[in-house]
Order: C-alpha cells, then sequence, then structure tokens
C-alpha cells in the first residue's frame, strides 16, 4: 500500500506507516495538478495545509482515507469526499498547547514591542527603553473569538497565567457552556470588541466567518486594542488591518496565518510595520509535530486495516466507505 504525503510531517509518523507496511511517498510538488498525477496509485493521502481538492480524489481509485494533519478543514473538498465515501481523519488535540502557547508570544511581542526593541539595540538606539511604549497584559480584558479546543486552552491560560478577564464569542457554543468552563458569554461581538484590550481569533473559515473582521469591525474595537490571529487568514480583510494599526486606532496585530500561504512577495502584509508576522508555526513545536504525525498516521493505519478511528470529520461516512478500487 501507498500513502502520499502531500507535504512533509514528521519522521516518527513516517515511521508508523511504514511499520504498518505502508510506503510513504512524498509528493514532488504541493499543487493540486501534480498532486491529481501522482496521487492515483495511493491507497492513501496525508495533508497539512495544502489540503485536497475534489479533482484529486477523483483521480484516485484506490484512495481509502484522507488524513488531515491538523484541525484546519477548508483547504479539503469535503463534499467530494463524503460523496465518494472517503473517510477524512484529523487531530483536533494534537496542537493545541503550541498553538495557545503561540498566542501568548504574539501578544507578548505587541504588549512588548519586542520586534521594535531587537531592532532598536542592533541599531545602538539603547535610549528606545525610555520610549514608555510597553504594557503588561495581566488584568486585561480577552476576547476569546471562537470556542473550540485551541480558543478554550487559550482562555484557560489567559484566566490561570496572567489572570485576565476572558470574554467568549462562539455562536456554536451555548451560553451555558461558556459559563460551565469560568468564562464570559459575549453573544454581541461587536459590544464584546469595545471592552476587550486584546482580541483571539480561534473560528474555523466558512462562507459566515470569511472576512469576518473587516473595517466596521476594526472600529468596534477599543482604541489601543490588539488583535491575535493564529486560526485562518482569510478571517481578516488584511488592507482594513494595515489601515486600523496604521492610523494608531490598534495599538498593532500580530498574523500567524494567510489568506494564501505563503504570502506573495507583494503582499501589503509584508511591508506593515505594526503587524507581527510568523509563517504558520504556531502548531510547528516539536512536541506537536509528533503528536500531529503519530495521531493522523495512526489513523490512516487503522483505517487501512478496517479499524474505526478515532477522529473521523464526518462519522456518516464510515458506514458507506469506499473499501476497494
Amino acid at each position: 500500500m501507498i500513502c502520499l504525503l502531500i507535504q512533509p510531517i514528521h519522521p516518527d509518523g513516517v515511521a508508523l506507516l511504514e511499520a504498518a507496511g505502508i510506503e510513504a511517498r512524498m509528493a514532488s510538488a504541493q499543487d493540486m495538478e501534480t498532486v491529481a498525477a501522482e496521487i492515483v496509485p495511493c491507497d492513501a493521502a496525508i495533508t497539512r495545509n495544502a489540503g485536497l481538492s475534489g479533482a484529486a480524489m477523483r483521480a484516485a481509485p484506490k484512495l481509502r482515507v484522507l488524513g488531515n494533519h491538523g484541525t484546519g478543514l477548508d483547504p479539503v473538498d469535503l463534499d467530494t469526499a463524503r460523496e465518494l465515501g472517503l473517510p477524512v481523519v484529523f487531530t483536533p488535540e494534537a496542537n493545541v498547547q503550541s498553538v495557545a502557547e503561540h498566542v501568548f508570544g504574539q501578544i507578548m511581542a505587541v504588549a512588548k514591542r519586542i520586534r521594535e526593541a531587537d531592532e532598536a539595540t542592533r541599531e545602538d538606539n539603547f535610549d528606545y527603553r525610555y520610549t514608555r511604549d510597553f504594557i503588561e497584559i495581566s488584568g486585561k480584558t480577552l476576547l476569546i473569538v471562537g470556542f473550540g479546543t485551541i480558543g478554550r486552552r487559550t482562555a484557560e491560560i489567559a484566566r490561570a497565567g496572567f489572570g485576565m478577564r476572558v470574554l467568549v464569542h462562539s455562536p456554536s457554543v451555548g451560553a451555558a457552556a461558556i459559563e460551565a468552563a469560568g468564562f464570559e458569554p459575549a453573544p454581541d461581538l461587536d459590544a464584546a470588541l469595545n471592552e476587550a484590550d486584546i482580541v483571539s481569533l480561534h473560528q474555523r473559515l466558512t462562507d459566515r466567518t470569511r472576512g469576518l473582521f473587516d473595517a466596521g469591525r476594526f472600529a468596534a474595537m477599543k482604541p489601543g486594542a490588539i488583535l491575535v490571529n493564529t486560526a485562518r487568514g482569510a478571517l481578516v480583510d488584511s488592507a482594513a488591518l494595515i489601515e486600523a494599526v496604521g492610523s494608531g486606532h490598534l495599538r498593532g496585530a500580530a498574523m500567524d496565518v494567510f489568506e494564501t500561504e505563503p504570502p506573495p512577495a507583494v503582499h501589503p502584509l509584508l511591508g506593515a510595520h505594526g503587524v507581527v508576522l510568523s509563517p504558520h508555526i504556531g502548531g510547528a513545536t516539536e512536541e506537536a509535530l509528533v503528536r500531529t504525525a503519530v495521531q493522523t498516521a495512526r489513523q490512516v493505519v487503522d483505517v487501512l486495516q478496517g479499524r474505526k478511528p478515532e477522529f473521523l470529520v464526518d462519522e456518516s461516512v464510515w458506514q458507506e466507505r469506499r473499501l476497494s478500487a
């Protein structure tokens, strides 16, 4: 059997596949035209943020399982997977701690002006320390937008580690569940934005959430607030964010994700000095990469050996799954 790795995964995951007698074959490129050509003889595939198109799925008559390395599913054509009876497995817990920690790294970078301080030091501007442009986050109000596993863990760290007041806006989670977790429900997003010192995005990308943070939403944010996005780049209107930061309405922002990854060399965010950027590394710690790769590979093996995996995106596909070419 063959598993096509559309993007690299940790060697521990590769070793698990090979121990089960499955050849791990690396795709020569991540674009879907190349993948569609190379996936033809494969029994399984594992992808990361490249996803898998419907055309590539249809090109692989032997394909019996897709492993989604992570939690973001928007690049995967789930409708075609369902139509073909193709189980899609994912890893909703493996990178939670790493991404939540990265949120606070980004918050600190903006609150403490860490990037600017590094530049000042290298430029022999030690008097930068007298600018009085640094703030604490302890006791501040954090708004979590999206209360999945990562949003919940971020909220827990904020409360326990920094004594922050935590508001939660999550249309898919009821107020009772948010209160039971010890946080304040914020059903009115715009009202909550006006209260929050820091806003952290954790929603999935859907038609409803695409461009959710536009010029109107940034205008609703509290003056001097910070925006952090470790979820999906397309949740944010980049031009509106640049304007909100450049005008001084927002203290700054941090983006670990982009609508197109990597962003094109002419992307305006690359020249926005008030926005801290990182190349989608929230879940890229060694620990998270091991957990995610192993959990993805183990579930791929489970499906190929006839066992129901732990995390199916669509449980209904299991009974109607494709069993052979």
